[in-house]
């Protein structure tokens, strides 16, 4: 999924004649703690909420002040994890996004970020999660999906992470079936760590929900 693909069609863009008060009333309305400067196509920066409140004069022209602004973007080819990068390293609410002419297309909010991630995980899909631990050395993507295929199972999104000390895997599965019973039973026999899963409605809405909060903290890290 590419950054142009991302854009919102609500959040505008200010002009150097907006006054900063009128800046902070629409982050305001798109509840976000940022929002750009743009002079017809040209992206001359981000101001954010701060910014606005170490105004002498808010209500006077945004143009009018001597502002140094924080000129991050991406480019509309970029993946959607660049984003996601580029957003949670510089700790904002909104990435703007320029074509190759550096041209200003738009903007990427957290919002639509989270909405996103929740689709390439297959969240919105119905089926069962699984979580399994291991060793670095005996992680296998491909004894993983043979064990789910061998049980009518189809791995739908997956997700690996390192522990602490990075000498053990977690592996979170998406699979398309709500009874994992039998999957279960085979990775116990392939003597693999199973650390939670979940196939109600309840366990699922309550899983998502954490993946979400986590997203989200990482997004503000």
């Amino acid at each position: 999924m590419l950054a142009r693909e991302l854009i919102s069609d609500v959040v505008t863009a200010l002009k150097t004649s907006d006054s900063g008060t009128n800046a902070l009333s629409w982050m305001e309305v798109f509840r976000v703690k940022h929002l750009p400067i743009v002079n017809h196509r040209e992206f001359l920066g981000l101001i954010s909420d701060s910014d606005i409140y170490d105004l002498n004069d808010p209500d006077a022209p945004v143009g009018n002040h001597n502002l140094s602004l924080q000129k991050p973007y991406v480019n509309e080819e970029q993946h959607i994890y660049e984003v996601i990068e580029l957003l949670a390293r510089m700790e904002l609410t909104l990435v703007p996004v320029l074509n190759q002419e550096k041209q200003y297309l738009g903007v990427i909010t957290q919002e639509e970020l989270t909405r996103k991630f929740a689709h390439l995980s297959a969240m919105q899909q119905p089926g069962g999660i699984i979580e399994i631990e291991m060793n670095q050395y005996d992680y296998s993507l491909s004894e993983i999906s043979q064990i789910v295929e061998s049980n009518n199972g189809r791995i739908l999104s997956l997700y690996v992470a390192s522990s602490d000390d990075n000498a053990r895997l977690r592996v979170t599965l998406k699979i398309n079936l709500t009874d994992l019973t039998s999957i279960l039973e085979t990775l116990n026999r392939y003597n693999y760590t199973v650390v939670s899963s979940h196939m109600n409605n309840e366990d699922l809405d309550e899983f998502y929900q954490d993946r979400f909060n986590t997203f989200l903290k990482y997004l503000n890290t």
